[in-house]
């Protein structure tokens, strides 16, 4: 049986921590800002943790 390929546009989006778990950056942050409070931007700025429901999808996307 052939080897799995990694989805390339998923391994770009998508970062996996050590402990195993996949981080993912917020949308909404990469245009078009003067519509948008500074509030909101900082907020939109740190990666986070993907839900487990999205989680199993991503993880055979990268091989994992």
């Amino acid at each position: 049986m052939p080897k799995m390929k990694t989805h390339r546009g998923a391994a770009k989006r998508f970062k996996v921590t050590g402990t195993g778990k996949i981080m993912r950056r917020r949308a909404y942050r990469k245009h078009l800002f003067e519509g948008k409070p500074s509030k909101r931007t900082r907020r939109l700025k740190p990666m986070v943790i993907v839900s487990p429901g999205n989680a199993d999808a991503i993880k055979r996307q990268l091989g994992l």
